[in-house]
C-alpha cells in the first residue's frame, strides 16, 4: 500500500513534518511531495539578526532539496486546491507553467504573511520584516540612511537617524533591540555625524509589550529596552505612514525615514478562500488531531491553522508550537493510513526567549525562572543554534556570531532599499 502525501509550505511546520515523514520506512509507503514558492526554508527567528548584520542572509535559509533528499520538491505558487478531485494546482515562478499534483493526503502549512491592517501609507512606506528579502532590504536601508545623514541638514539628519518600529510582539521587540544596538555600533564609523544620537521608537497599541505572554516577561522586556534607550509608546496605534515618518491616532507625529512594520500577520489569501471551516482571522479551524473537519485526508498546522487547546482557546502561532504540531501530525497521518487512532494536540510551552541586542536577552523557563541579560542572550543563541539542521548551517551561523563579537559591523550597502 502506498499513499501520495502533498505538503503545502516548507516553513517550520512543513519542513519538520516533511523530515519526520521522510524518515518513515514501514508500511504504508509514502510518496512525499513538498510545494513552496521558494526553494528554501527560512529560519525566521533569526531575521532580526540578519537585518542587524550579525548573520549572513544565506546562513538562515535551508535548501529543501538537500534538507529532505528523499522527498520530491516542487517550486511553485499554490493557485487552487480541488478537494473533490484531490489535486493541487501550482504555478512555477520562473516559467509560469501551471502544474497539477494529485494527492491522497494533503497537509496545508502555508504559514502567514505580513499585514498592515489597511493603515494609510503603510504598504508604500513601511518596511516589513517577514521574509529574507525584507531583512536584507532593511539592513541596506539603515546603512544608506546613515550615509545620507552625513550630508543632511540638522532637521533631515534627525529623521534619518530615527527608526520607528511598529508592533509590540516578538518581532517588533527583537527588531527594536537589535536595530538600536546595530545603529549605535555602525554610528562609530561615521564621525561626520558628530554627537548626533540614533533614535529607535517602538510603537504598540496594547497596554504592554508581548501581551500574549506573562506580565512579568513583558514588564522585564520593557524595562530592559527603556534602560538601553529605546523609546516606548504604548496604548497608541498608527494612523498613517508617509515618506517622512508616521502619525499616531493620538495626533503625535514622529519624523522617521525608517518605519519597520511588525504589527501583525494574516493567513495567505488562498487559505482564506479555501472551502474549509475557518476560525477567527480566517485561519483553518482544525480538530484537536489537526485534521480538517468535513475534508477527509486533509490536515492543517502552523500559522495558518487554529489549533484548539484543551479547555478553550487556541495554541499560539509560534515556531515552538509549529514544531510540536508537526511531530504530532506525522504520527497521526501514518496512524490514519493504517486505520489506527489519532491523538489530540497536548502541549505545554517550554518557555519563551527574546534577544534584545547588545548581548542582552530575556528568557522565561516555563514559569520556573526568569533570566535576563548576558546569560539569557547566550541561552537564546544556544537554543536556536541547536534548532538549525545540519552541521554545515550550525557551523556557519556559529562563525558569523563569533566574528561579529570582536569586529565592527560591515557597512557595505548591498541590496535594494527601495
Amino acid at each position: 500500500m502506498s499513499a501520495r502525501v502533498v505538503v503545502l509550505g516548507t516553513g517550520f511546520a512543513g519542513l519538520t513534518l516533511a523530515r519526520a515523514l521522510a524518515r518513515h520506512r514501514r508500511e504504508p509507503q509514502l510518496a512525499l511531495t513538498a510545494v513552496n514558492r521558494q526553494n528554501f526554508a527560512l529560519f525566521t527567528p533569526l531575521l532580526p539578526e540578519v537585518a542587524s548584520g550579525a548573520l549572513e542572509s544565506r546562513h538562515v535559509a535551508e535548501p529543501f532539496r538537500t534538507s529532505v533528499p528523499r522527498a520530491r520538491f516542487v517550486l511553485g505558487e499554490v493557485e487552487h486546491v480541488d478537494f473533490e478531485r484531490r489535486s493541487v494546482s501550482t504555478r512555477h515562478p520562473v516559467t509560469g507553467k501551471v502544474n497539477g499534483i494529485a494527492y491522497d493526503q494533503l497537509v496545508i502549512a502555508l504559514g502567514a504573511v505580513s499585514t498592515t491592517h489597511g493603515v494609510p501609507g503603510a504598504d508604500a512606506h513601511a518596511l516589513p520584516l517577514k521574509t529574507l528579502n525584507d531583512a536584507v532590504r532593511l539592513r541596506a536601508h539603515l546603512i544608506r540612511s546613515l550615509e545620507a545623514a552625513t550630508v543632511a541638514d540638522a532637521g533631515e539628519r534627525r529623521a534619518l537617524l530615527t527608526v520607528a518600529v511598529v508592533g509590540g510582539g516578538f518581532t517588533g521587540v527583537e527588531a527594536a533591540g537589535e536595530t538600536f544596538a546595530y545603529l549605535n555600533r555602525m554610528r562609530r564609523e561615521y564621525p561626520a555625524l558628530g554627537s548626533e544620537r540614533v533614535r529607535v521608537v517602538l510603537v504598540a497599541g496594547g497596554a504592554r509589550l508581548l501581551e500574549q505572554f506573562p506580565e512579568r516577561f513583558s514588564e522585564r522586556a520593557r524595562a530592559m529596552l527603556t534602560r538601553r534607550g529605546v523609546e516606548l509608546i504604548l496604548r497608541d496605534d498608527v494612523a498613517s505612514v508617509d515618506a517622512g515618518g508616521l502619525t499616531l491616532k493620538s495626533g503625535v507625529r514622529h519624523a522617521a525615514k525608517t518605519v519597520v512594520w511588525a504589527a501583525g500577520v494574516r493567513v495567505p489569501e488562498l487559505v482564506e478562500k479555501l472551502d474549509v471551516p475557518h476560525a477567527a482571522h480566517h485561519a483553518i479551524a482544525v480538530n484537536a488531531d489537526l485534521s480538517v473537519p468535513q475534508r477527509p485526508g486533509v490536515w492543517a498546522l502552523g500559522d495558518c491553522a487554529h489549533v484548539p487547546k484543551p479547555g478553550g482557546g487556541a495554541y499560539p502561532q509560534t515556531a515552538q508550537h509549529a514544531v510540536r504540531e508537526a511531530a504530532l501530525l506525522a504520527r497521526n497521518l501514518v496512524a490514519s493510513l493504517r486505520g489506527g487512532a489519532t491523538r489530540p494536540m497536548r502541549y505545554r510551552s517550554l518557555g519563551m526567549m527574546a534577544s534584545l541586542g547588545d548581548r542582552e536577552g530575556l528568557a522565561d523557563l516555563g514559569g520556573r525562572a526568569l533570566i535576563a541579560g548576558l546569560p539569557a542572550w547566550l541561552l537564546w543563541r544556544a537554543y536556536y543554534l541547536s534548532r538549525l539542521h545540519g552541521a554545515y548551517r550550525k557551523t556557519r551561523v556559529a562563525l558569523d556570531w563569533t566574528l561579529s563579537l570582536p569586529f565592527p559591523p560591515d557597512i557595505a550597502s548591498i541590496g535594494s532599499s527601495s
